[in-house]
């Protein structure tokens, strides 16, 4: 499955972070642990979400604005 789309809600981690490199501040900003985790090609931004307690809406805002976009 072609990911396009930075809101993809199926978009595994490892996809996110290599295409759009800038997310990963935002994820170190939070001491996620998702950068380099062994199970972020099977995580997606909601998983990482529920795991580290955070409002998802709020997180993709801030990855949107890490892009640029």
């Amino acid at each position: 499955m072609k990911h396009d789309s930075l809101d993809d809600p199926d978009m595994p981690l490892d996809t996110l972070m290599s295409r759009w490199p800038d997310t990963v501040a935002v994820f170190m900003r939070h001491q996620m642990l998702c950068v380099g985790c062994m199970v972020n090609p099977f995580h997606t931004v909601m998983d990482a979400c529920l795991e580290y307690g955070l409002d998802e809406q709020v997180f993709r805002a801030e990855l949107h604005r890490a892009i640029g976009a």
